[in-house]
């Protein structure tokens, strides 16, 4: 491992003031990601400012119903708060469902939001990987890519998925990130957050160069909604989504009143299926409601060598999660 600074952080100010400068820097939070990279010489910072001692694990409601989120709070804190069990159990599931629980104890909020791809040629170091040496091409279109590469939002330079479990779920609900930076505070809609790889990969995200977030705001829940995560992967356990959804649903008798979609596995960034939902609304829950919705969700997919079944996978984990929900 290469040596850095290292820097504990006493505010929000303090963190940001000590990320000026030119050289790589990078907070550390719960470091599930950044450490792993940090030892592989994938991440190379020249300093890393601890914020864990920032006061920033709170969750609270606030009075419009939407869910306040600090950015620290831990993934088993969060997934088993009584606030998102209630009102957000789609997001419990989602959190629940990701990685083993020791590294749920240490991973966070805004960490997992933050977390790098999985791809094996981003983080062997020696592949050509735009995402970490820009311009050097992407090894995995023509290499192995198999179950952490994207059929949606992909380019000719990058088609590594977005591992998060989390993130599908609040893509669902609806948020506002909250971040701070030496221009003040400003709110991103969780949906344009995250961006696609298009020509510049390397940018992955929305944040300007030091700027911290601080909260994650949900989206008022559903009046009357029910709603599930559903994963497939290789393996029961500690294993990234080959395809996975999270449904919110507001059902009138038989007839869906009100819908939320989005796509983990398949896509370059937390997928929102907007035409689904749309597709959705004023329907009959029917078989044949569910398999034209799920062709919709995978609109557009683009497969790859190894990785064509994840489009008719991604048909079934819309379909089943639609029938269980409302069955």
């Amino acid at each position: 491992m290469r040596t850095f600074n290292f820097v504990r952080a006493e505010s929000p100010a303090h963190a940001i003031g000590s990320m000026t400068g030119d050289e790589p820097r990078s907070y550390l939070a719960g470091g599930t990601t950044l450490l792993d990279l940090v030892k592989l010489d994938v991440m190379k910072p020249e300093q890393i400012v601890d914020i864990n001692h920032l006061q920033l694990k709170q969750v609270e409601r606030l009075a419009d119903g939407r869910l306040r989120v600090g950015a620290l709070v831990s993934n088993t804190d969060l997934a088993n708060h009584p606030l998102v069990r209630e009102h957000y159990p789609v997001l419990s599931q989602a959190l629940l469902a990701g990685a083993s629980t020791q590294l749920r104890n240490k991973a966070t909020t805004a960490g997992n939001v933050m977390q790098r791809v999985r791809c094996n040629y981003f983080r062997d170091g020696t592949s050509a990987c735009n995402k970490r040496e820009p311009g050097s091409g992407c090894a995995a279109i023509g290499g192995l890519n198999r179950s952490v590469h994207a059929v949606l939002g992909t380019s000719e330079h990058c088609i590594a998925t977005h591992p998060s479990d989390m993130c599908v779920a609040i893509a669902a609900i609806g948020a506002q990130v909250t971040v701070h930076g030496a221009a003040g505070e400003r709110q991103i809609p969780f949906g344009d957050f995250h961006l696609l790889p298009g020509a510049t990969p390397w940018r992955e995200h929305a944040l300007e160069r030091g700027e911290l977030i601080t909260h994650v705001t949900l989206d008022a829940p559903l009046a009357g909604s029910r709603s599930a995560y559903l994963k497939l992967r290789d393996r029961a356990s500690y294993q990234f989504a080959l395809a996975s959804s999270a449904i919110i649903l507001v059902l009138d008798g038989q007839r869906i009143a009100d819908a939320r979609v989005a796509l983990g596995g398949l896509g370059s960034k937390p997928w929102r299926a907007t035409e689904a939902e749309r597709a959705l609304i004023g329907q009959r829950a029917t078989p044949e409601t569910f398999a034209r919705v799920a062709e919709l969700a995978v609109k557009g997919a683009r497969a790859y060598e190894h990785n064509a079944f994840k489009i008719p996978l991604g048909q079934q984990v819309v379909m089943r999660n639609l029938r269980d929900l409302t069955t």
